[in-house]
């Protein structure tokens, strides 16, 4: 996150002894990155994280994927995904490779039962449609519609929901959701130029200690597989902690885009990167503003990147019939562009309304049969004159 934070009480310095009233120690937890050499926070525990009562047999949740035997761009009706009570339950893999997976989710009911970790990979949780409370031992973080929800791999968390009408676009990385280099200063901060400042990202706040007993469920996931353990004290027994790793959300409302008098390709719209992967934020903007300009973007082939684009709201000016919560995947040296009539429609416009978060990543997506299941037929012939 390369900022520092802290919540609660904690020592005057690390690996010392921190006293309870009784006289008895707070545990302490590391908890790093890249093998102590990346970021890192310090907890400390009312009872030692390490009690663990019982592990059940693994679930696997492999992505089950498809042969494609069409190298053709495609499209999928995301608000298709039917919604299922529970959350994980809920989740489903759409497209995926080594690295990422990309899933939507449309959870009805809050995680009361269980909580939740992923080790094997960070998340980006996009709120789509719902609002609630990220709950973590790191504190809370409101959400609502448009914000992206950032936690990182291992982060222990519940998510509670204010309704039952949630939609959820989730990209998972194995490696770390990072703010591009391009807009930091070598100690960090974000530059004049960058479309993000340190002001719009939400960190945890209200730091909820509970040391209690019992028996606490939580569900961890590794190598596409959920462990079941059981715990005997509650995951959010902490009383505080600092450092650089820890969860937080920013909302695609808050990225403040940058235009040209001429076209500007997709890097200006970046929020994050990770080595798999770039990700990018669509928002309102005015137009290009040279007196002949075409703003829709030119037609192009990605070489390198799989471009994957969730539609969140407006009209996206480049695309005929596109509805909310509908995804495309453009594959890797496939040419795509402005449907018919978009790049003339866009002359002379001077500003756009569309919303809408883009996934590149460095390795070709596979498809799943959950996205078969909802699958726009025959959308690479969408480019045909009428």
């Amino acid at each position: 996150m390369s900022r520092y934070h802290k919540l609660g009480k904690i020592p005057a310095k690390r690996h010392i002894t921190f006293k309870k009233d009784d006289g008895s120690l707070y545990f302490e937890q590391l908890i790093s990155s890249e093998g102590f050499a990346h970021d890192y926070s310090i907890t400390y525990h009312m009872q030692r994280p390490t009690r663990v009562i019982e592990i059940d047999k693994a679930i696997d949740v492999s992505p089950q994927y498809v042969d494609n035997d069409l190298l053709v761009n495609r499209s999928f009706e995301g608000y298709k995904v039917k919604p299922k009570d529970d959350f994980l339950d809920s989740r489903k893999v759409v497209l995926a490779n080594d690295d990422v997976r990309i899933s939507l989710a449309a959870p009805r009911k809050s995680m009361k039962d269980y909580f939740y970790k992923n080790s094997q990979a960070g998340e980006m949780i996009f709120v789509h449609e719902g609002s609630g409370v990220l709950k973590t031992m790191y504190g809370n973080i409101p959400f609502k519609y448009g914000d992206h929800l950032i936690i990182p791999k291992s982060v222990i968390y519940q998510i509670e929901f204010d309704t039952a009408d949630n939609r959820l676009f989730i990209v998972e990385s194995t490696t770390p959701f990072r703010w591009p280099k391009k807009y930091k200063s070598d100690n960090g901060q974000f530059l004049e130029h960058s479309p993000i400042y340190e002001r719009d990202i939400r960190l945890p706040e209200n730091l909820e200690t509970h040391d209690e007993f019992g028996k606490f469920k939580m569900i961890i996931k590794r190598d596409d597989k959920l462990y079941p353990y059981t715990y005997e004290t509650h995951p959010f027994d902490v009383v505080g902690w600092d450092g650089y790793f820890y969860p937080y959300a920013f909302s695609i409302h808050d990225f403040e885009p940058i235009t040209g008098r001429l076209h500007l390709p997709p890097p200006i719209h970046q929020t994050w990167e990770t080595a798999s992967c770039v990700m990018c934020a669509f928002v309102p903007r005015m137009y290009d503003y040279h007196p002949e300009a075409i703003p829709a973007p030119y037609n192009h082939a990605n070489m390198d990147t799989d471009e994957v684009l969730y539609y969140v709201d407006g009209d996206f000016m480049s695309r005929n019939n596109i509805h909310k919560g509908q995804i495309t995947l453009h594959p890797m040296g496939v040419v795509h562009g402005p449907h018919p009539g978009a790049a003339e429609r866009s002359v002379g416009q001077k500003e756009t309304q569309e919303l809408a978060v883009m996934v590149d990543t460095f390795a070709p997506l596979r498809m799943t049969k959950e996205s078969t299941a909802i699958e726009v037929q025959d959308y690479y012939k969408s480019w045909l004159e009428d």
